[in-house]
C-alpha cells in the first residue's frame, strides 16, 4: 500500500507545507523557563539493539487480551530510490507477500488467513517517503503461530526471494494500485502542485507509487539491489507490543534477526531536506472534473520533534492556539452568512513531518469561482487577528480546561490502551526519535504546567506562525471557474491586504446551567435481569424501554443509542426534502436557548457527545459520555427530545453548502457514477436521488423543524441501550429524572412507510461514460428477498467471505488486472427482508469484459463446487477471532443489543454464535451460492471514459 502518495485536499487539509525553513517559531516561555531536560522514557518498554544494529521496541499490553502488534519498521522509503528504481520501494513491499525464504509464492497469506488473520484490514503494509512499514496482528493463544510470527517478520526483512515470475504479475497490480488512487482531477493536479509545495526537491521526485513506464520495464536486478542495499538491520526495527512475556519475545528477536547481516560498504542514508523560500511561492491550477473551489496558504517552519520538556510544552502552546482559531472560524459558520463552506487554520506536520518539517496553513472552499477572494481574505483575517491582538483570557481559559479533559481521558483510560496506540509512538521514536514517555508523566506534567502558560506568552507564539518568508499560496477550482481566478499577483494581493482593519475579538462568555430546573421525575415499572450477557432490561411510565450492559471494556466510556421505527419514510412527498434536513439541522443549532457558539462554551471540559439522527426508517438519539459528564449527557438527551432549537443563520448556512456541493457535482466522474447506481438500485425512486438545486428553493425550516418535533414529541416506543462503565444504581435514578420524565402517547404505537426502494427484478448492464482518464469502475450487484434469520445471515456471510477470497485470487494475483476488488453484503429486514451482494472493482478499460468474465467463472464455480476446505477453514478462523474481540467492545454490544431489542431478535442468540458458524460446510455454501447469486437478478454498472 502506498501512503503519501498524492498530496489531496485532505491533506492540504491537515497542513500544507513542507521545508527546512531558515525562520524558526520558538515558544518564548521555553526559552525563558529553559526546560532542556530530557522527556524520560516510559520504563514499561524495553528498548534493546541488535549486534548487526537491529533496534528493538517490546511492551506487555492486555488491550486487546491475547492478541499481539508486531511491525517491521525500515527507515527507507521511495526517497532512497535510485533513477532507474522509481516506484520500486513500494513494489518491494508488494514483493514481501509474494514469496519468501519459508514462505514460497502466496504461502504467507494463506498461512495468516487460516490463523484468522485478516489481509487488508490486519495483515497489511504501506510505504512513505522515508519509511515502509509492515504490520502483523496475531493471536497469542496459540504459540506456535505467535512463535511463527517473528519468523515472517524476518523473512520480510532479509529473505524476500524476487522470484521472477512474482515480479512480472505483480506489475499489473501496482499499475492498478496506480489506477485506483489516481487516474483523476485530484492526481492531475497534483502533479502541477508539487512542484511549488515540495519546491523542486528530490521528495517532487519520488513519490511512493513511482512512475508506470519503470514499473512496467524495470529489470529485476533493479528491485533485487534496492532490497539488497536498504533492507538492513542497521535501518530496521521490530516492534512487539501485546498480551505476551517481555522475556520470551525479546529471545525470539534475537533468535530471528541475529543471522540478518549488513551488506559490506553499506551506502549512506542520507537525509533530504526542502529548500525555504523568501518569496512567496503561487500556483494557481483547474481541472475539468475538479469539483471545489478551494485556496490554501502555507507559512513553513522547522519541525519540533518532541525530545525534551520544553517541547512538550511547545505541544502545549501549540494545541491551544489551534484549537482557539478553530473555535473562532468555527463560530463565523455557526452566525451564518459566513463567505466560506469550510476553513481551516492551525500549526502542525506536514504529511506526519516530511522532511523534518512543520508548518502554518490556512486552508478555505469557497461557495464558487466569485466568492474565493472574500472566503480566502476571511480566513487570512483570521490569522492577522491571531498575530495582532492575540487571543483572550477566556478563551485560553476554555482551551486548557478541554486539553486537560483529553490528556485525563487518556490517563484514565491507560490500562485500557489498546497496542496499536504504542505501536505509533515506538515507529515516530524510531524513525524520528520523537520522546516516548509513559502516559503518567505526560498527565503529570499537562497538571504541573498548564497553569505556566501564559496568555502573553501563548500570543507571542502565535505572533510568529504567520511569516514574512516561507510562504506558498495554491487555488484549485474547476476550469469553467477560470474567468473569475484571480492572477498570481492580484492572489497574493489578497493574501497581503487579508486583515487591514481587523479589530480584537470579543469573546462573549456565557454563564449558565444546561438546565435551570429538573423535569418531574417519572418511575421505573418493571425490571429484569438477563444474566446469561450481563444485561438489566427496565420498563419506564411513560412506555420507554431501556437495556443497560455495565461492562469493564473501557474505564471512561459510557455508549448509548435510542430508537423507534418510522424516520423519514412517515414525511410527505412533498415535504420530504425538508424532512431529510432535519436531524442534520437540529443538530447544528445548538440546543434550548444556546446557540451553538454558546453551547459550545458551556460544554467546555466535557467528553460527551449527543446527537439526535433521523434515517429512512427510524429515528433516534446516539452518543457517548464520559462517567463524570453522564448526567449533561442526560440533560441533552432531554432537550433534545423537548427543545430543539430553530436557527435560520444555520439553515442559510447549510443551504449554502449544499448548493456549493452540487454546483459542480455533475463534472466529477464518481458523483455521476454513484448517482446513476443509486437511482438504479432504488428503482428510480425520487426521494432516494440526491437533492437537486431546484428543491432547494422549496426546502423550509419551519417544515423541518415540524417534522422533528412530530417524530420526537412521543417517546413512547423509543428502546434506550446504555453500554460501558456505569453505576446501574446511579443510572436508573438518572433514567428516572431525565428519559421517564420525557413526554409520551403510550397508546400511540409507531411504525414506518415502505417506501420501496428496492431494484427491479431481471437482468440490466448499465455504461456510463464519464472521465477522461483512462480508467474504469465495475458493479456487480446480485440482489432479491429472503427470509431473514441469524442462521440465513450466517450463511450470507460465509458466501461473502468465500467470494472474497475467490476474487481476491483470480482478479488479482491470477489476472493481475485490479489492485483490491471488494466483495460487499448487506441484508436487512425493515422494511422488509432484503440481501444484496456485489463485487467491486477498478481496471482498464480494455480490461472490463476479460474481468467481469473472470469474476462470473469464479462465482460460477463456487455454485457448482462450493467452498473448499481452506476456504472454510480460513473463514471459520477469521470469525472466531473477530468473535472474540468484538466480545470485548462496547460498541459491538450497543448496536447488536439495540437491534436485538427493537427488531425482534432474541438477545441471548449470541451466546450461540459459534454453534451458528458450524453450520457453515461446503454443502451450505453450494447452496447459498446458487440461491443468492442469481444471475437473473444481477445489475452491472460499469464506468468508462468518455468516449471521443
Amino acid at each position: 500500500m502506498v501512503k503519501y502518495s498524492y498530496i489531496t485536499i485532505a491533506a492540504l487539509t491537515l497542513a500544507v507545507s513542507a521545508c527546512t525553513p531558515k525562520v524558526k517559531v520558538e515558544s518564548p516561555q521555553a526559552v525563558q523557563q529553559t526546560l532542556s531536560k530530557a522527556i524520560p522514557t516510559d520504563s514499561n518498554v524495553v528498548i534493546g539493539k541488535l549486534s548487526n544494529g537491529l533496534t528493538y521496541y517490546i511492551r506487555k499490553n492486555t488491550e486487546p487480551k491475547n492478541r499481539a502488534e508486531l511491525y517491521l519498521v525500515n527507515k527507507i522509503g521511495s526517497i532512497v530510490e535510485d533513477d532507474d528504481q522509481l516506484g520500486l520501494a513500494h513494489f518491494t513491499e508488494h514483493m514481501a507477500f509474494n514469496g519468501t525464504r519459508d514462505f514460497p509464492k502466496n504461502e504467507l497469506i494463506n498461512y495468516l488467513q487460516k490463523a484468522g488473520v485478516r489481509f487488508g484490514a490486519d495483515l497489511n503494509a504501506y510505504t512513505g517517503f522515508d519509511q515502509t512499514v509492515y504490520q502483523l496482528p496475531l493471536p497469542t493463544d496459540s504459540a506456535n503461530l505467535f512463535k511463527k510470527g517473528f519468523d515472517i517478520l524476518s523473512n520480510w526483512a532479509g529473505f524476500v526471494t524476487f522470484d521472477d515470475f512474482e515480479i512480472d504479475q505483480e506489475r499489473g497490480v501496482i499499475i492498478e494500485e496506480d489506477r485506483q488512487r489516481g487516474k483523476n482531477a485530484q492526481e492531475r493536479m497534483t502533479k502541477q502542485i508539487l512542484p511549488v509545495l515540495l519546491a523542486n526537491s528530490r521528495y517532487a521526485e519520488r513519490l511512493p507509487i513511482g512512475k508506470v513506464d519503470i514499473l512496467k520495464s524495470f529489470k529485476y536486478e533493479a528491485i533485487k539491489r534496492f532490497y539488497k542495499d536498504w533492507y538492513r538491520p542497521d535501518l530496521q526495527a521490530v516492534i512487539a507490543v501485546g498480551d505476551f512475556d517481555i522475556a520470551e519475545v525479546e529471545q525470539l528477536i534475537k533468535e530471528n534477526f541475529s543471522e540478518l547481516k549488513n551488506p559490506e560498504n553499506a551506502r549512506n542514508r542520507e537525509a533530504y531536506g526542502l529548500p525555504g523560500n523568501k518569496e512567496p511561492l503561487v500556483k494557481i491550477v483547474t481541472d475539468p472534473e475538479y469539483p471545489y473551489n478551494v485556496a490554501s496558504v502555507t507559512y513553513k517552519h522547522q519541525e519540533v520533534v518532541e525530545k525534551t520538556e520544553a517541547d512538550l510544552l511547545l505541544k502545549m502552546e501549540t494545541g491551544l492556539i489551534n484549537e482557539m482559531l478553530s473555535n473562532r472560524l468555527n463560530e463565523i459558520l455557526q452566525k451564518g452568512n459566513a463567505p466560506f463552506v469550510f476553513a481551516q487554520s492551525s500549526y502542525g506536520a506536514f504529511q506526519g513531518g516530511l522532511a523534518n518539517a512543520d508548518a502554518f496553513s490556512s486552508f478555505v472552499v469557497a461557495k464558487d469561482g466569485t466568492g474565493l477572494k472574500n472566503a480566502t481574505e476571511a480566513v487570512l483575517a483570521e490569522n492577522i487577528r491571531m498575530k495582532k491582538f492575540g487571543f483572550t483570557e477566556t478563551e485560553l481559559t476554555r482551551a486548557k480546561t478541554n486539553l486537560l479533559t483529553a490528556i485525563e481521558k487518556q490517563y484514565k483510560e491507560k490500562d485500557k490502551t489498546q497496542s496499536s496506540v504504542y505501536v505509533d509512538a515506538y515507529t515516530e521514536n524510531f524513525l524520528k526519535g520523537q520522546a516516548i514517555p509513559s502516559i503518567d508523566f505526560v498527565f503529570s506534567f499537562y497538571k504541573a504546567n498548564m497553569d505556566q502558560i501564559t496568555l502573553n506568552n501563548v500570543n507571542k507564539l502565535a505572533a510568529g506562525m504567520v511569516t514574512d518568508e516561507n510562504m506558498i499560496a495554491i487555488i484549485q477550482a474547476p476550469d469553467k471557474e477560470k474567468a473569475n481566478l484571480p492572477t498570481d499577483a492580484e492572489f497574493l494581493s489578497w493574501i497581503k491586504n487579508a486583515g487591514t482593519n481587523v479589530t480584537a475579538y470579543v469573546d462573549e462568555v456565557i454563564d449558565q446551567p444546561l438546565m435551570a430546573n429538573k423535569p418531574a421525575a417519572g418511575q421505573i415499572i418493571s425490571e429484569k435481569k438477563v444474566v446469561e450477557i450481563g444485561v438489566t432490561e427496565l420498563n419506564l411510565s411513560n412506555g420507554i424501554k431501556v437495556v443497560l450492559k455495565p461492562t469493564d471494556f473501557k474505564n471512561d466510556q459510557i455508549l448509548f443509542t435510542a430508537s423507534k421505527n418510522g424516520g423519514s419514510s412517515l414525511a410527505s412527498d412533498a415535504d420530504f426534502r425538508s424532512a431529510e434536513m432535519a436531524d442534520g439541522l437540529v443538530d447544528a443549532s445548538g440546543i434550548a436557548n444556546f446557540d451553538p457558539v454558546q453551547l459550545g462554551k458551556l460544554l467546555t471540559g466535557k467528553s460527551l457527545s449527543v446527537t439526535p439522527f433521523i434515517s429512512n426508517y427510524k429515528e433516534g438519539i446516539k452518543g457517548s459520555s464520559s462517567p463524570k459528564d453522564i448526567e449533561t449527557t442526560f440533560q441533552l438527551i432531554y432537550l433534545y427530545f423537548t427543545q430543539p432549537r430553530k436557527d435560520v443563520n444555520i439553515f442559510n448556512t447549510q443551504i449554502e453548502e449544499t448548493k456549493a456541493v452540487l454546483a459542480n457535482r455533475s463534472s466529477n466522474p464518481t458523483s455521476v457514477y454513484q448517482d446513476t447506481i443509486s437511482a438504479v438500485l432504488n428503482n428510480y425512486h425520487k426521494r432516494a436521488n440526491v437533492v437537486t438545486e431546484g428543491e432547494l428553493k422549496n426546502i423550509s425550516l419551519d417544515k423541518a423543524l415540524d417534522f422533528y418535533k412530530q417524530l420526537f414529541s412521543n417517546a413512547a416506543d423509543f428502546t434506550f441501550t446504555f453500554v460501558g462503565n456505569f453505576d446501574e444504581a446511579e443510572m436508573k435514578e438518572l433514567l428516572k429524572t431525565y428519559i421517564a420524565s420525557l413526554p409520551a402517547k403510550p397508546a400511540e404505537k409507531s411504525n414506518y412507510k415502505d417506501l420501496g426502494f428496492y431494484p427491479a427484478k431481471g437482468k440490466l448492464v448499465k455504461k456510463v461514460y464519464k472521465g477522461l482518464e483512462d480508467k474504469a469502475s465495475v458493479l456487480l450487484v446480485y440482489h432479491g428477498d429472503y427470509e431473514y434469520s441469524r442462521e440465513a445471515n450466517m450463511q450470507l456471510n460465509a458466501l461473502k467471505s468465500v467470494l472474497d477470497f475467490k476474487i481476491l485470487e483470480r482478479l488479482r494475483e491470477k489476472e493481475s488486472g485490479v489492485y483490491s476488488p471488494r466483495v460487499s453484503l448487506s441484508y436487512d429486514d425493515i422494511p422488509k427482508s432484503t440481501y444484496s451482494i456485489s463485487v467491486s472493482f477498478s481496471c482498464a478499460p480494455a480490461n472490463v469484459d476479460k474481468l467481469i468474465a473472470a469474476a462470473e467463472d469464479e462465482i460460477a464455480t463456487l455454485k457448482k463446487n462450493g467452498a473448499t476446505a481452506d476456504d472454510l477453514v480460513k473463514f471459520k478462523a477469521t470469525q472466531n477471532r473477530q468473535y472474540e474481540l468484538a466480545l470485548r467492545e462496547n460498541g459491538y454490544w450497543l448496536q447488536y443489543l439495540q437491534k436485538a431489542y427493537t427488531d425482534n431478535g432474541k438477545p441471548l442468540d449470541v451466546l450461540s454464535y459459534l454453534d451458528n458458524l458450524k453450520t457453515v460446510n461446503n454443502e451450505s455454501t453450494k447452496q447459498s451460492a446458487n440461491k443468492y447469486l442469481n444471475p437473473n437478478n444481477q445489475k452491472q454498472f460499469i464506468l468508462l471514459p468518455e468516449k471521443k
